[in-house]
């Protein structure tokens, strides 16, 4: 899944840029308000964690705007004003959930999957693939009875494949969804990556899910 994360101070954007792709997530960063409303309207994003202090244009302003815009991309609210008053017009502005600093990273790991499971539009909680089951909400994968244990950015990867049977992924396409804006497509990590989850999904088994198209991409199959 991917993240937009609009905070202008480096060190906070890039504490929790680091810790969310550990867990799996694609992480894309905007340093001011201007930057981010424009990212956030590109609607790509799973979820937007929106500072309220920002240069440009506050964050108040950015989640009425995208409220406005019709985009219902879940929005936690990241600030030092912690009054009620203060949760109280994040909240009637359109945040789905409010985070005051400082805050212990497992909580915010927490409340984002909590906001994700929630989403009226969200998958079904289980996704199935011939033998193979993917459950993201207990972030636990099964090749029959066979539980198959995975890095977060390996999990994701698996994920992005599930979702998108018989489709073929370009190595742009992975980029996008499983990394992030500044990751080098041209690199082999993809391919690496993708080798990892095919010893892991595929080894020792006479129907192979994760198939190469030579030229282009990989795709999984659905039987």
């Amino acid at each position: 899944m991917r993240l937009l994360v609009i905070e202008d101070q480096d060190k906070v954007a890039g504490f929790i840029k680091k810790g969310l792709e550990e867990e799996g997530y694609a992480v894309d960063i905007a340093r001011d308000g201007r930057e981010g409303l424009s990212m956030a309207l590109d609607r790509v994003h799973d979820l937007i964690i929106l500072d309220i202090q920002l240069p440009g244009i506050d964050g108040l302003r950015i989640l009425r705007e995208l409220r406005d815009q019709g985009v219902a991309t879940p929005v936690l609210l990241l600030t030092v004003r912690a009054t009620i008053e203060d949760k109280v017009l994040g909240l009637d502005s359109g945040a789905d959930d409010y985070l005051p600093k400082p805050f212990a990273f497992q909580e915010l790991v927490a409340r984002i999957r909590a906001l994700l499971r929630r989403r009226p539009d969200t998958e079904p909680a289980l996704v199935k693939i011939a033998d193979l089951t993917l459950d993201p909400a207990r972030r636990l994968v099964l090749r029959g009875d066979k539980r198959i244990d995975l890095s977060p950015r390996e999990f994701s990867l698996l994920d992005y494949f599930m979702r998108n049977p018989e489709r073929v992924l370009t190595r742009t396409m992975i980029t996008e969804h499983v990394w992030d804006y500044d990751f080098d497509s041209d690199t082999n990590v993809i391919d690496v990556y993708v080798n990892y989850l095919r010893k892991k999904i595929d080894t020792g088994r006479e129907n192979k899910l994760i198939q190469t198209v030579r030229g282009v991409g990989y795709m999984m199959k659905k039987e």
